[in-house]
Protein backbone atom coordinates (compact mmCIF):
# COMPACT_ATOMS: atom_id res chain seq x y z
CA UNK A 1 0.00 0.00 0.00
CA UNK A 2 3.00 2.21 0.89
CA UNK A 3 3.54 5.04 2.93
CA UNK A 4 1.43 8.62 2.89
CA UNK A 5 1.86 11.96 5.03
CA UNK A 6 -0.89 12.25 7.28
CA UNK A 7 -1.35 15.57 9.94
CA UNK A 8 -3.78 16.22 12.94
CA UNK A 9 -4.72 19.68 13.20
CA UNK A 10 -7.42 21.58 15.05
CA UNK A 11 -9.03 24.21 12.11
CA UNK A 12 -10.12 27.30 12.41
CA UNK A 13 -13.82 28.11 12.05
CA UNK A 14 -14.94 30.61 9.55
CA UNK A 15 -14.77 33.40 8.96
CA UNK A 16 -11.21 33.52 10.25
CA UNK A 17 -9.82 30.32 8.46
CA UNK A 18 -10.85 31.70 5.04
CA UNK A 19 -9.74 35.20 6.13
CA UNK A 20 -6.07 33.84 7.42
CA UNK A 21 -5.99 31.85 3.87
CA UNK A 22 -6.26 34.46 2.04
CA UNK A 23 -4.34 36.84 3.92
CA UNK A 24 -1.55 34.19 3.99
CA UNK A 25 -1.79 33.76 0.48
CA UNK A 26 -1.81 37.60 -0.20
CA UNK A 27 1.47 38.22 1.65
CA UNK A 28 3.08 35.57 -1.37
CA UNK A 29 3.28 32.44 0.51
CA UNK A 30 0.58 30.75 -1.82
CA UNK A 31 0.92 27.16 0.08
CA UNK A 32 -1.69 28.61 1.56
CA UNK A 33 -3.84 27.48 -1.43
CA UNK A 34 -3.41 23.82 -0.35
CA UNK A 35 -3.34 24.00 4.47
CA UNK A 36 -6.59 24.71 5.83
CA UNK A 37 -5.76 27.28 8.38
CA UNK A 38 -5.22 25.37 11.80
CA UNK A 39 -3.37 24.33 14.50
CA UNK A 40 -0.90 21.28 14.35
CA UNK A 41 -1.49 18.64 16.95
CA UNK A 42 0.86 16.40 14.77
CA UNK A 43 2.67 17.60 12.00
CA UNK A 44 3.69 16.17 8.93
CA UNK A 45 4.13 12.20 9.39
CA UNK A 46 4.90 9.41 6.78
CA UNK A 47 3.21 6.52 8.11
CA UNK A 48 2.40 2.91 6.67
CA UNK A 49 -1.06 3.39 4.57
CA UNK A 50 -1.93 0.05 5.82
CA UNK A 51 -2.02 1.54 9.47
CA UNK A 52 -4.68 3.61 8.42
CA UNK A 53 -7.65 1.66 10.21
CA UNK A 54 -5.13 1.53 13.64
CA UNK A 55 -4.53 5.23 13.86
CA UNK A 56 -7.99 6.11 13.30
CA UNK A 57 -8.79 3.94 16.18
CA UNK A 58 -6.03 5.48 18.09
CA UNK A 59 -7.42 9.21 17.24
CA UNK A 60 -11.13 7.89 18.10
CA UNK A 61 -9.91 6.97 21.74
CA UNK A 62 -8.23 10.54 22.12
CA UNK A 63 -11.17 12.28 21.09
CA UNK A 64 -13.76 10.13 23.40
CA UNK A 65 -11.54 11.43 26.13
CA UNK A 66 -11.42 14.66 25.29
CA UNK A 67 -13.54 17.69 26.43
CA UNK A 68 -14.40 21.25 24.37
CA UNK A 69 -12.24 23.81 25.02
CA UNK A 70 -11.94 27.32 24.63
CA UNK A 71 -9.28 29.11 21.83
CA UNK A 72 -8.54 31.96 21.67
CA UNK A 73 -6.05 34.12 19.16
CA UNK A 74 -4.64 37.82 19.35
CA UNK A 75 -1.68 39.53 17.45
CA UNK A 76 1.22 37.96 16.33
CA UNK A 77 4.51 36.79 16.93
CA UNK A 78 7.22 35.08 14.98
CA UNK A 79 9.73 32.18 15.40
CA UNK A 80 12.63 34.06 13.43
CA UNK A 81 16.05 33.07 13.18
CA UNK A 82 14.87 30.04 14.27
CA UNK A 83 12.43 28.99 11.70
CA UNK A 84 11.11 31.42 9.00
CA UNK A 85 7.67 31.72 10.58
CA UNK A 86 5.31 34.18 11.79
CA UNK A 87 2.04 33.24 13.11
CA UNK A 88 -1.27 34.52 14.67
CA UNK A 89 -0.53 33.85 18.51
CA UNK A 90 -3.14 31.14 20.69
CA UNK A 91 -2.49 32.93 23.94
CA UNK A 92 -6.28 30.67 25.31
CA UNK A 93 -6.58 27.38 24.94
CA UNK A 94 -2.30 26.56 24.32
CA UNK A 95 -1.90 24.37 27.41
CA UNK A 96 -5.18 21.92 26.25
CA UNK A 97 -3.66 21.66 22.80
CA UNK A 98 -0.76 20.81 23.89
CA UNK A 99 -2.19 18.24 26.07
CA UNK A 100 -3.96 16.74 23.24
CA UNK A 101 -1.14 16.73 21.24
CA UNK A 102 0.57 14.60 23.53
CA UNK A 103 -2.05 12.23 23.57
CA UNK A 104 -2.16 12.02 20.02
CA UNK A 105 1.91 11.51 19.86
CA UNK A 106 1.27 8.90 22.68
CA UNK A 107 4.70 6.89 23.54
CA UNK A 108 2.10 3.16 23.51
CA UNK A 109 0.05 4.54 19.76
CA UNK A 110 0.68 4.16 16.13
CA UNK A 111 2.13 8.17 16.01
CA UNK A 112 4.50 8.37 18.53
CA UNK A 113 7.28 10.12 17.14
CA UNK A 114 10.15 12.79 17.76
CA UNK A 115 9.09 16.72 17.51
CA UNK A 116 12.08 18.89 15.38
CA UNK A 117 11.27 21.65 17.68
CA UNK A 118 9.25 21.63 21.32
CA UNK A 119 5.80 21.89 20.94
CA UNK A 120 4.57 25.45 20.62
CA UNK A 121 0.85 25.80 19.27
CA UNK A 122 0.28 28.46 17.15
CA UNK A 123 -1.58 29.61 13.43
CA UNK A 124 1.41 30.30 10.31
CA UNK A 125 0.07 33.20 8.83
CA UNK A 126 3.99 33.22 6.78
CA UNK A 127 6.62 30.50 6.14
CA UNK A 128 9.84 30.73 4.24
CA UNK A 129 8.96 33.65 2.42
CA UNK A 130 10.78 37.12 1.75
CA UNK A 131 11.59 39.01 5.37
CA UNK A 132 10.01 41.85 3.82
CA UNK A 133 6.92 39.95 3.34
CA UNK A 134 7.33 37.98 6.81
CA UNK A 135 7.75 41.63 8.34
CA UNK A 136 4.22 42.98 6.17
CA UNK A 137 2.55 39.40 8.00
CA UNK A 138 3.55 40.09 11.30
CA UNK A 139 2.62 43.86 10.88
CA UNK A 140 -1.12 43.48 9.53
CA UNK A 141 -2.61 40.82 11.03
CA UNK A 142 -1.17 42.50 14.78
CA UNK A 143 -4.86 43.10 16.20
CA UNK A 144 -5.89 40.02 14.63
CA UNK A 145 -8.54 38.25 17.24
CA UNK A 146 -10.52 35.49 16.97
CA UNK A 147 -12.24 32.95 19.60
CA UNK A 148 -14.42 29.78 19.68
CA UNK A 149 -14.97 27.06 21.63
CA UNK A 150 -12.46 23.86 19.81
CA UNK A 151 -14.83 20.33 19.75
CA UNK A 152 -12.81 18.04 17.74
CA UNK A 153 -9.76 17.53 15.58
CA UNK A 154 -9.16 16.39 12.51
CA UNK A 155 -7.10 13.80 10.45
CA UNK A 156 -5.78 15.16 7.32
CA UNK A 157 -3.71 13.40 4.56
CA UNK A 158 -1.33 15.29 1.95
CA UNK A 159 -1.57 14.22 -1.92
CA UNK A 160 0.76 13.86 -4.39
CA UNK A 161 -0.33 17.68 -5.45
CA UNK A 162 1.33 18.85 -1.90
CA UNK A 163 -2.47 19.65 -0.44
CA UNK A 164 -4.07 18.41 2.52
CA UNK A 165 -7.51 16.98 2.53
CA UNK A 166 -9.47 16.14 5.60
CA UNK A 167 -10.02 12.60 5.57
CA UNK A 168 -12.10 12.74 9.19
CA UNK A 169 -12.98 14.82 11.98
CA UNK A 170 -13.51 13.39 15.75
CA UNK A 171 -15.29 15.16 18.04
CA UNK A 172 -14.80 15.25 21.67
CA UNK A 173 -16.89 12.47 23.45
CA UNK A 174 -16.82 9.99 20.81
CA UNK A 175 -18.53 10.90 17.61
CA UNK A 176 -16.56 10.56 14.64
CA UNK A 177 -17.34 12.22 10.85
CA UNK A 178 -15.73 10.93 7.40
CA UNK A 179 -16.63 13.28 4.45
CA UNK A 180 -17.99 12.21 1.71
CA UNK A 181 -15.87 14.78 -0.57
CA UNK A 182 -13.53 17.19 0.43
CA UNK A 183 -13.24 19.99 -2.35
CA UNK A 184 -9.99 22.10 -1.98
CA UNK A 185 -9.62 25.91 -2.25
CA UNK A 186 -10.22 27.30 -5.68
CA UNK A 187 -7.40 29.26 -5.52
CA UNK A 188 -4.49 28.63 -7.67
CA UNK A 189 -2.90 25.48 -6.63
CA UNK A 190 -0.04 24.88 -9.21
CA UNK A 191 1.77 27.39 -7.04
CA UNK A 192 4.59 25.63 -5.04
CA UNK A 193 3.29 24.65 -1.87
CA UNK A 194 6.35 23.00 -0.06
CA UNK A 195 5.43 24.53 3.31
CA UNK A 196 4.82 22.43 6.87
CA UNK A 197 1.52 21.57 7.98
Amino acid sequence: MGTVTLGVSIAVPEPYGSLLQERRAGFGDFAAYGIPTHVTLLPPTEVDGAARPEIEEHLASVAASGLPFSMRLSGTDTFRPLSPVVFVRVVEGGTACARLQERVRGAEGPLNRELSFPYHPHVTIAHGIAEEAMDEAYEQLAEFEAAWTVEGFALYEQGEDRVWRLQREFTFGGDTTTPTFTVPHQGDLSRPTASPL
